[in-house]
C-alpha cells in the first residue's frame, strides 16, 4: 500500500507550520518504512496497519502543537505489490523516454 498524506496544524499561535510538519516527517522517517517527502506530501509504503499507525502517530505529534489539525490522505491499495514508491515513477519515466 502506498499512502500520500499531508498533516498540518491549524489555529495555533505559531505563524508557520514547518516545525510541526518536520516533527511529523521525523515520525515517518523513524518508522523505517520506505518514504519520500516533497513540498506537498509525504509518501509512505507498507502494509495497511503499519502505514496507518505511522500516519496516526504523525498526526498526533502535530496535534500536540495546535488545537486543530488538517489531514489529507490518498491511498493506493494493491496487495502483493511492494517497491511501488519508486517503480511507479520509473514506469512513467520509461514512457516519457519512449516519446518521439
Amino acid at each position: 500500500m502506498l499512502v500520500a498524506f499531508s498533516v498540518s496544524p491549524l489555529g495555533g499561535e505559531s505563524d508557520g507550520v514547518a516545525e510541526a510538519v518536520a516533527e511529523a516527517v521525523r515520525v515517518v522517517r523513524e518508522s523505517g518504512l520506505p518514504n519520500e517527502t516533497n513540498a506537498m506530501f509525504t509518501l509512505i509504503e507498507g502494509e495497511w496497519d503499519e502505514v496507518m499507525a505511522v500516519v496516526k502517530r504523525a498526526t498526533e505529534v502535530v496535534q500536540a502543537t495546535a488545537p486543530r489539525v488538517a489531514l489529507v490522505l490518498k491511498a493506493d491499495i494493491r496487495p502483493g505489490h511492494t517497491g511501488q514508491i519508486k517503480a511507479k515513477v520509473e514506469r512513467l519515466e520509461a514512457h516519457l523516454n519512449d516519446t518521439p
